[in-house]
């Protein structure tokens, strides 16, 4: 029984397993995205998240903890470069899984894991939902007293007045 076990140890030795996950983090961060097991994913996302939360203070010695567990000089480089200014604002959540159906071979669970700022698509779709609200508001731009209220009542008057003098003629 796995009680208060924290991590996925996905049928793996450790050193196996950590291996894997750095490959895995490494090919997300060149590529932005890859298809792989939604076990796999979680245990990517618990990996992964922490090294780009490292990445936004740009120091040597972020650097080099984050190399120890990517040891991708290239891998590194990229999330320092490219990866950490684009997420610099965002407080935490730097992936997004999305299941994606089940394998042909042996039905294993599928999912897309990539990185949220880098989904141009998602990004252009999620623009203009963000600009549309749910309750009406005042328009504060919109002039609030264009014509006083006494002046209609004023031309209704004499409009009645014309209309009343042309049935009389014989």
């Amino acid at each position: 029984m796995r009680h208060n076990r924290s991590i996925n140890h996905l049928g793996r030795k450790s050193g196996h397993r950590k291996a894997m996950l750095a490959n895995m983090a490494c090919s997300l961060i060149m590529h932005k995205r890859i298809e792989t097991t939604l076990a796999k994913a979680k245990a990517l996302r618990m990996y992964v998240e922490p090294l780009i939360t490292k990445s936004k203070d740009d120091s040597t010695h972020s650097r080099r903890t984050v190399f120890s567990y990517l040891k991708q000089k290239e891998a590194v480089t990229e999330l320092f470069r490219t990866v950490a200014p684009k997420i610099a604002d965002r407080p935490g959540g730097y992936t997004r899984i999305i299941k994606t159906g089940f394998r042909q071979g042996d039905a294993a669970d599928m999912a897309l894991i990539e990185l949220v700022d880098f989904n141009e698509a998602a990004l252009a779709t999620a623009a203009p939902k963000k600009a549309a609200t749910r309750r009406s508001r005042k328009k504060a731009d919109a002039p609030k007293a264009e014509a006083p209220k006494a002046e209609p009542k004023a031309e209704e008057a004499p409009a009645a007045e014309p209309a009343a003098e042309e049935p009389k003629a014989e």
